[in-house]
């Protein structure tokens, strides 16, 4: 994908890339390099959205749509997500060009309305299927408080998630709060498990069509993540709507495995995993993470599987640990039993930052300035060396780490933040970083020469 590419894509079709609202002879393109990154022009548009929601959940609701301290990790996590992106091609894009390569069958043309249609639906079909196994890929085994495995029916036990692929997507899932934000809460492993189910794909759609719907799928998924929007009528039948994904993001049993759609509900209702909303939803995982650190948010789970895998028995066992699906255990069904999920009771209080407001201010004020710091570096990194991107990419991985300690009020939350700020001035002195303000340059050069 080409960032160059971006002045072709007009305002009108900025604002309709978001709602997948757009025609092939605008969006087709013979070669990978030509098609635009449309997510990185998205960015405006994710603050703008954001910014009207809160408005209108003011003026509905007379309140915000989530917790502040909610938020920042939130976007945090979708940093932290493209981050990779910096220093090479994604492998969704990677490893569909390696199977088109050397494996294709046929080549539809890159130019007909048919092709883009067609990958429309097999993206999204593909989308499904990944997102309903990284849910149901999953285990849930027992343990007493001592750690051990024992069997199904011993007292005193506690029931846990362990599964390969939702350790990549429950980042996303892990806020406790459903607004626009929360769609930004994207994790750094899911695409090293997605591809997989795009690949076959690649057998007769060229890369440049598959790589513009994947992206378009992408951005479509950000508009569903809120509250400000009820039930919308007839549409409900056909498209993924804010919802039947408030459904799918819900925590109650009734949610559990449901609503898998990224674009069209239909696969669900083929496939027989639709519910309609009901109830009020409880968002978040049934065992909340309770912090805003980021690594812990992206890589509980991972760390988890790992200490889980050593401690269980035997190697089918093992095997099952990572392959099986939740609940799954003898004489329980693949997905095991509705009634182990925990029961949610609507007095659940979700995991708040205690810190002072003034604290709070200040991280917001530290988060706006690795914000446009980040925004820069992609700007700018075809002039940048791999090592200037690599310190950059460190030092807004610092920056978030150091503010989740502040929120989590970690013990060492201020020994972090000070050594962030000398990190700072250090990678400033030897050329690396510069004040986003120009202004401040001259403060920086006279405090050199004492």
């Amino acid at each position: 994908m080409n960032p160059e590419a971006q002045q072709d894509v007009s305002v009108s079709q900025r604002i309709r890339m978001m709602f997948y609202m757009m025609k092939p002879n605008e969006t087709s393109f013979q070669i990978l390099e030509e098609v635009p990154d449309y997510v990185k022009q998205a960015t405006p548009f994710f603050i703008s959205l954001m910014l009207l929601e809160l408005v209108i959940s003011w003026i509905l609701k007379g309140k915000p749509p989530g917790r502040l301290d909610d938020a920042l990790t939130s976007i945090s996590a979708g940093v932290f997500s493209r981050l990779p992106s910096l220093f090479s091609r994604s492998i969704e894009l990677t490893t569909y060009i390696y199977v088109w390569e050397n494996y294709r069958l046929i080549n539809l043309p890159w130019d007909s309305p048919w092709t883009w249609y067609l990958t429309f639906l097999g993206v999204d079909f593909g989308y499904y299927w990944f997102h309903r196994m990284a849910h149901e890929c999953c285990l849930l085994i027992e343990f007493y408080s001592t750690d051990k495995v024992l069997s199904l029916n011993c007292p005193g036990r506690e029931i846990k998630e362990v599964n390969i692929m939702w350790a990549g997507h429950q980042t996303h899932h892990s806020s406790e709060d459903y607004n626009l934000s929360t769609a930004l809460r994207q994790s750094v492993l899911q695409i090293y498990t997605s591809w997989m189910f795009y690949s076959p794909l690649a057998l007769f759609i060229p890369p440049s069509v598959y790589a513009v719907h994947l992206q378009f799928n992408l951005l479509y998924q950000f508009w569903i993540h809120t509250e400000v929007i009820n039930n919308l009528g007839p549409l409900e039948l056909i498209i993924n709507t804010p919802s039947h994904h408030r459904v799918h993001h819900g925590r109650n049993r009734y949610c559990i495995d449901k609503n898998y759609a990224g674009v069209l509900i239909i696969w669900d209702r083929i496939f027989g995993t639709f519910e309609a909303e009901n109830e009020k939803v409880v968002y978040g995982l049934t065992h909340p993470i309770n912090t805003f650190e980021p690594f812990q948010v992206q890589f509980h789970h991972l760390v988890y599987i790992w200490t889980t895998f050593w401690a269980t028995p035997g190697f089918f066992n093992k095997f099952s640990v990572i392959f099986k699906g939740p609940g799954w255990g003898p004489g329980k069904p693949r997905l095991g039993l509705s009634e182990e999920i925990p029961e949610v009771t609507g007095k659940e209080v979700p995991f708040s930052s205690s810190v002072s407001h003034l604290l709070k201010i200040y991280a917001v004020v530290q988060f706006a300035l690795m914000l446009a710091f980040y925004e820069e570096t992609f700007a700018d990194k075809a002039a940048l060396s791999q090592a200037t991107l690599l310190l950059r990419v460190c030092f807004i991985i610092l920056t978030l780490t150091s503010i989740g300690f502040l929120l989590d009020q970690r013990p060492k939350a201020a020994v972090l933040e000070t050594f962030r700020c000398l990190v700072f001035l250090m990678l400033y002195r030897i050329g690396h970083l510069k004040p986003l303000i120009p202004s401040l340059s001259f403060a920086f050069e006279v405090r050199h020469l004492f």
